[in-house]
């Protein structure tokens, strides 16, 4: 067997999604960092000696957001040889979900700024991290169809029509009232709290929450 000297940095890479002001919203720092400096990324870096890139996943994501116990999957491995044009280094790449409210954004002295851009206002990504957002993003979208994971980026009560103004969202097309109340409903991922708030034209509506805040899967759409 031939001896060889392997230098590859392994990092993670965490793509966080909320919905806030009725679009969908990616985290990005701004980087420090050249060949960067000055342009936009995922929060991410090389995973620590003592940890997996799921840890890292959940590290990134409670320092930049405060938040933990939210929706967390792994996307995929990104290896392009000329990704990082520091050296060779490979990313792990998790797409996170999490709701918009009460959430303070922070950063360090890695970073110039940090916040929420939406999807369709985006700048210019540095390395693969534009790949990596639209791979997320789609993957969203398919998850959103037939799994419950969109508990993660509601409140622990809320109304039907706040649940399907987040799926229409993120599809980005319209679903139709009844229909989709209906499937909401005998799927029973969701029960009554017996609470009701001020709804549409002041009426009041029933808020409601979901049973599991884990994942299951289920044909919603």
């Amino acid at each position: 067997m031939t001896a060889f000297n392997q230098r590859i940095g392994v990092a993670a890479d965490a793509v966080i999604f909320t919905v806030d002001h009725g679009e969908l919203k990616a985290l990005l720092i701004q980087m420090k960092k050249t060949p960067f400096s000055g342009r936009w990324a995922m929060p991410g870096g090389l995973i620590e000696n003592k940890e997996t890139t799921r840890q890292a996943a959940e590290r990134i994501l409670k320092i930049q957001t405060g938040v933990k116990d939210v929706y967390l999957e792994q996307l995929q491995t990104f290896d392009d040889l000329k990704r990082d044009p520091n050296g060779r280094v490979l990313s792990v790449a998790y797409m996170a979900l999490v709701p918009s409210g009460n959430i303070k954004l922070k950063t360090n002295d890695r970073y110039s700024d940090v916040r929420w851009w939406s999807i369709k206002k985006l700048p210019t990504l540095a390395y693969d991290h534009s790949e990596i957002l639209k791979i997320a993003i789609n993957r969203l979208r398919s998850k959103l169809e037939y799994t419950n994971i969109v508990w993660s980026l509601l409140p622990p009560e809320f109304t039907l029509t706040q649940l399907q103004n987040i799926y229409e969202i993120i599809l980005d097309r319209d679903l139709d009232k009844r229909n989709f109340r209906r499937k909401i409903l005998e799927l029973g991922l969701v029960a009554t709290t017996g609470k009701k708030i001020k709804g549409e034209a002041y009426r009041p509506a029933e808020l409601y929450r979901f049973k599991q805040r884990r994942l299951t899967y289920v044909e919603v759409i």
